[in-house]
């Protein structure tokens, strides 16, 4: 029994990064990653490439976010990957994601 072969179309991508645009990035995700491990469950200020500015603490990073702790008396909420994260405040009440590629300054406070 023969069974037609369905070949699927050919995809064209729209946007292929280039080796150098990838180094660098490859090269500033490392840097971030070192950075963000020295200062785990630090105080720090952080400034993104819109402007928008947060402060809190260190609570955890991966491949594509850092996760700072916030302190914001009233709130009852958080967002928290799995079951939160060894050593979290457990007194804080707010985890913000933010994407590694998005932030323009990390300053200690």
């Amino acid at each position: 029994m023969n069974v037609p072969s369905q070949t699927q179309p050919a995809v064209t991508p729209i946007y292929h990064c280039c080796s150098e645009v990838h180094q660098v990035l490859h090269s500033v995700r490392s840097q971030l990653h070192q950075l963000c491990n020295e200062h785990i469950h630090r105080l720090v200020k952080i400034e993104t490439i819109d402007g928008d500015v947060f402060e809190g603490h260190v609570a955890h990073f991966d491949n594509s976010y850092l996760y700072l702790n916030l302190s914001h008396p009233g709130y009852t909420r958080a967002f928290v990957p799995g079951f939160g994260f060894p050593g979290s405040n457990p007194n804080s009440n707010f985890i913000l994601p933010l994407v590694l590629f998005n932030l323009l300054t990390i300053s200690l406070l």
